[in-house]
């Protein structure tokens, strides 16, 4: 049987966090392909309710230290890690204290939206790329999971498609019904999101500045699009109309054969 590594990234996982379904199918699926024999690395966020000391989280001193570009900027990434329980699953977490020290993750305590949720998003692709790099751990298979981590796809085709690490990594894009109605700055958000081979053109699905504007770029760079839901809302149905005869769009249904299906789909990716 092919050998093959896999990165899942996503803006949750249980037992650390959770606030949509994401975090349960990022916890089961990375699982499921490690007893299979795939070697596995999940990154998130290291947003401010994830208790440190009750999750056992410390910093990787090796991995700290970097800075990311954001803009005119160079903001430090933070990296620590910390187990699954009763899981041979390690999770790591990019972290920054000008946005993840929070103790909320998208919307404030009256339910206002971040606005420089933008600048975070941008920070984590970037920060996990850096990481992995720092790694030197080549994934085969990249799978992204929810509008958090969209740009990653774009950044693997361009910037990173030279690099070792990435050259041969394959992306995956799972889109979930997880919305929101803000609007960026996009001169800020096109500026911060901008990277070495980048032009404006290559960003261009992202002029909107919105949810929908996240959500194309992933499909648009994305390898292989999933449906993170059945029931996806019907604005986001449309945004897969402009991809179809480009891209083809699928649904893992999340039954008992769900590890079956997925195992599958990556080998047919990396084969």
């Amino acid at each position: 049987m092919f050998k093959f590594r896999i990165l899942y990234i996503a803006s949750e996982i249980n037992p650390f966090l959770q606030t949509t379904m994401v975090a349960d199918l990022v916890r089961k699926l990375p699982q499921a392909m490690q007893e299979r024999g795939i070697e596995i690395r999940i990154l998130i966020p290291r947003f401010g309710l994830i208790n440190e000391r009750k999750n056992r989280l410390h910093e990787v001193v090796r991995l700290s230290g970097i800075n990311i570009s954001m803009g005119d900027e160079e903001k430090p990434l933070i990296i620590k890690v910390a187990s699954v329980p009763n899981a041979k699953l390690q999770v790591y977490f990019i972290d920054n204290d000008d946005y993840f020290q929070r103790k909320h993750v998208f919307v404030d305590k009256d339910n206002n939206f971040y606005e420089d949720n933008d600048e975070r998003a941008i920070f984590f692709c970037k920060g996990v790329l850096e990481t992995v790099k720092k790694l030197g751990w080549a994934p085969d298979i990249v799978h992204c999971n929810d509008w958090m981590t969209s740009l990653i796809p774009m950044y693997l085709k361009t910037s990173y498609k030279k690099d070792p690490v990435f050259k041969s990594a394959k992306s995956v894009f799972t889109v979930y019904n997880n919305p929101f109605n803000h609007k960026f700055i996009p001169e800020i958000l096109m500026g911060k999101a901008k990277m070495l081979d980048i032009d404006e053109d290559m960003m261009h699905n992202l002029k909107s500045a919105d949810f929908h504007g996240f959500i194309k770029m992933g499909i648009q760079y994305s390898d292989v699009i999933l449906k993170g839901q059945e029931d996806l809302s019907p604005d986001i149905l449309e945004l897969f109309c402009e991809f179809e005869k480009e891209k083809k769009i699928d649904l893992i249904a999340e039954d008992e054969n769900f590890s079956d299906s997925y195992f599958n789909m990556y080998n047919e990716l990396v084969s």
